[in-house]
């Protein structure tokens, strides 16, 4: 079994000294580069980029630079997909966002984790699990979204929330570690003035 198959499987891989996971991270790193520096302007080179970055995407992705992943090609996005300034996907297993996810500056979501033992760790072991998330789900500022985790369509995470487990549809958690506050309900539709 090669590292990545390892990876892709849940085992725990050589991420920082084998030869084809380096050269794919590197490869990725200079695409994000490119994307990062060009002009806001130029859209139409932006989406050409994010197309050899992402493995799979749905519609017409909005993406603000700063964006950074270590691989690209594990990230599947929906339709309508937005994210804003600084936000960083680690992507050693799979990323799947839905559709009608929006997400705010400074978000990470990684895949990663470090062998706990201090000797594996420093052989550069690491274990990759995949995160998921549904439909319609919106991340407020400084959210990070650990290995493993499940995140519910319909579903917002507040501000600064430490996302370490399932979190399921229709409900707005917050916190660290990010816990259910509530569900969502009718009554949210009127929470702001809307202009007649």
């Amino acid at each position: 079994m090669t590292e990545w198959e390892k990876a892709q499987n849940g085992y725990l891989y050589d991420a920082n000294y084998d030869k084809e996971i380096v050269e794919a991270r590197t490869k990725c790193a200079d695409l994000c580069y490119e994307f990062n520096n060009c002009k806001p302007s130029d859209t139409e080179k932006q989406q050409a980029l994010l197309a050899q970055i992402l493995g799979s995407i749905k519609g017409t992705p909005v993406i603000t630079a700063p964006f950074y992943c270590d691989y690209g090609f594990n990230i599947s996005i929906g339709e309508n997909f937005y994210t804003n300034h600084n936000v960083t996907i680690l992507d050693g297993a799979k990323v799947t966002f839905g559709n009608n996810v929006f997400i705010a500056p400074n978000c990470v979501f990684s895949t990663a984790g470090h062998a706990i033992d201090s000797e594996q760790r420093g052989c550069g072991l690491e274990i990759a699990q995949p995160i998921t998330v549904g439909d319609d789900v919106w991340f407020g500022a400084n959210v990070t979204v650990l290995p493993g985790v499940t995140i519910g369509s319909n579903t917002v995470i507040g501000a600064g929330s430490v996302v370490t487990k399932d979190i399921p549809s229709g409900v707005i958690a917050v916190g660290n570690p990010c816990r259910v506050m509530r569900e969502i309900t009718e009554q949210d539709k009127y929470k702001y003035k809307v202009a007649e």
